[in-house]
């Protein structure tokens, strides 16, 4: 799946699933969203494992997660590199959870590529890959959220992934641009967004908090609370 015709089939096929997407995840959002202001006793007696919670992989060294492998909350981020939200996540939400929860043991970041944003999407989550076989995944995606213009899609031509590689520390600009063009690379990257469009993610970013979905970059608080609850769950 190499080849330019192949990529745009593929987008193709990406794009036409989501346009199939299922009421199963919306309709937790849902009652995630509108139960926020309920009493912590009905939410206890609802707070079951979600089956969505099984989709945490907790691989040990990933190198698109961040935290401990056996941590009781995962949260996984569907996102994408030209996507304004999930920069706004990356630079506003993200280093205080990693302060409260990763670096204390009780959350895990897993990351997981949903490029929908055309082709340049397909082709930075597959530099993101490339930096992450050199140990710079969370290095290069900051550096692209970083420099993120807050509205509308960046553009990321094939210079300016490379700009961003060197940027981040990554000398073997061969390796970098031989990973990027590896069908294992692609590969895992339409496993994720296929991951995402079966569960009924339709937009960047999606998260799910041990399996219970957060739509959108909201407020510190409400993830706070999620995993707060999460981590409660699980004890």
């Amino acid at each position: 799946m190499g080849g330019t015709s192949a990529k745009r089939k593929w987008l193709n096929v990406t794009a036409a699933v989501l346009v199939a997407v299922v009421a199963f995840l919306l309709g937790h959002l849902v009652t995630s969203q509108g139960g926020s202001d309920r009493a912590a006793p009905q939410q206890a007696e609802q707070q079951q494992e979600s089956p969505l919670a099984k989709l945490a992989r907790r691989t040990p060294g990933d190198p698109l997660a961040l935290g401990r492998h056996d941590a009781p909350v995962v949260m996984l981020n569907y996102g994408d590199y030209r996507c304004p939200f999930c920069a706004k996540f990356s630079q506003d939400i993200e280093p205080e959870l990693i302060k409260r929860y990763v670096d204390s043991g009780v959350l895990r970041l897993e990351w997981r590529d949903f490029p929908i944003f055309g082709e340049e999407s397909i082709e930075a989550a597959k530099a993101g890959r490339a930096a992450a076989a050199q140990g710079k995944f969370w290095e290069y995606l900051g550096a692209i959220y970083h420099d993120s213009p807050g509205r509308g899609h960046p553009p990321l031509p094939h210079d300016t992934l490379i700009d961003y590689a060197e940027q981040v520390g990554i000398t073997d600009i061969a390796r970098f641009e031989a990973d990027m063009n590896s069908p294992a690379t692609l590969s895992a990257i339409q496993a994720d967004a296929v991951e995402g469009s079966e569960i009924g993610v339709s937009s960047t970013p999606t998260f799910l908090v041990n399996g219970d979905p957060i739509l959108g970059a909201q407020p510190l608080d409400q993830f706070v609370q999620a995993i707060e609850q999460a981590k409660a769950a699980a004890e």
